[in-house]
């Protein structure tokens, strides 16, 4: 390359740099802390609507608590998620897309909950999409908790079904594609991510979003006969691994860690965004598979081993699941993930605790 060439492509290197926006979500963070993230933000309640539609709205603040329960975890030694502003969201979101969500009815599609079509926006602005919005943040700083400290897991996020244009699914925001486009954009280290996605459906909002992205390769194990049929966006998956109804443990844990390995030796990525959703687990409304609950917790333990042995940076998001039961299987499969030392955070599990201000 000649000198005239380098200083042009150093200049437009420079120029990227500087169009970036100024956010907090890449916020910085103790070395005491778990790289957990979470906020009480996360948590959709309103008058009863959420009850309305088959997912736990309150799924996230249950696991927060489990994992506290257990004396893993205290509030001073997680993080704490911040909202995604409109100008985080516009890295991917489409102006007009975003809005959209201006319109009740609009929201009301996206999350299966008809009744919000006839709640002032302003309402559904606070009470619904708020929430999404902490969650995509939480999302975001992920990534870059996953590099620094070679793993992270947001208590939330993966809604997957969300593209730069379009919402569906309960899926309003698309922060599997907003975390890995902030790493591109930010994290020197990372020009490779591959997204292994693990809920019960397919991932066709990531999909459409890297349909020609070669630094995107998507892994995705999902259930054929069940939404969102998206024919299009299966062009995108590199590595489909397609699923009858009834699936049980032995045939899918045997099909994941198959996969996940030849994956990781085909692309060699320099992180892995794992979509973890409990959604497969048996007797769920939705899924329509036959997994167990310690085939769920076998099923993390199999991907974090294969990427964690590799030295590979990690993030996890907790996706779909529509039983009560999930968020008890969540926790304690981040609980086995510690217990063998896939996990490690040797100065948040010895940090002391604060001193309380009360004499």
């Amino acid at each position: 390359m000649s000198d005239e060439l380098k200083e042009k492509d150093e200049d437009s290197s420079e120029a990227t740099k500087r169009e970036l926006h100024e956010t907090s979500l890449y916020q910085d963070v103790k070395p005491t802390q778990w790289p957990i993230i979470y906020s009480p933000e996360y948590n959709i309640g309103f008058l009863g609507l959420e009850k309305l539609h088959p997912f736990d709205a309150g799924k996230w603040g249950k696991v927060y608590g489990f994992l506290k329960e257990a004396k893993m975890i205290r509030d001073d030694t997680t993080v704490r998620a911040t909202e995604a502003t409109e100008r985080d969201l516009l890295v991917v979101h489409t102006k007009g897309y975003l809005n959209t969500l201006k319109w009740s009815f609009h929201v009301a599609q996206i999350t299966e909950v008809p009744p919000v079509a006839f709640l002032p926006n302003f309402i559904v602005q606070r009470k619904v999409l708020r929430p999404f919005r902490y969650q995509t943040g939480g999302t975001i700083l992920a990534g870059k908790l996953a590099q620094e400290r070679g793993w992270a897991i947001n208590i939330g996020g993966g809604f997957h079904h969300c593209s730069a244009n379009q919402g569906g699914g309960f899926c309003a925001y698309a922060d599997i594609t907003l975390s890995i486009k902030f790493m591109f954009d930010r994290l020197q280290s990372i020009s490779k991510v591959l997204i292994i996605d693990l809920d019960a459906h397919q991932g066709n909002g990531h999909e459409r979003d890297f349909m020609d992205d070669d630094r995107v390769y998507i892994m995705d194990v999902y259930n054929r006969g069940i939404y969102p049929y998206d024919g299009f966006a299966k062009r995108a998956i590199k590595r489909k691994v397609e699923l009858s109804h009834g699936t049980d443990d032995e045939v899918y844990l045997e099909l994941v860690d198959r996969h996940t390995k030849e994956a990781l030796e085909e692309f060699q990525p320099d992180a892995v965004v794992y979509n973890a959703g409990t959604d497969i687990l048996e007797g769920d409304p939705l899924g329509n598979l036959s997994i167990t609950a310690q085939g769920i917790i076998e099923r993390d333990r199999l991907v974090f081993s294969h990427v964690r042995s590799r030295n590979i940076p990690i993030l996890m998001v907790t996706s779909g699941g529509y039983q009560r039961s999930t968020a008890r299987i969540i926790a304690d499969s981040i609980l086995n993930l510690k217990q063998l030392g896939l996990i490690p955070c040797e100065d948040a599990e010895n940090a002391p605790k604060p001193q309380s201000s009360v004499k």
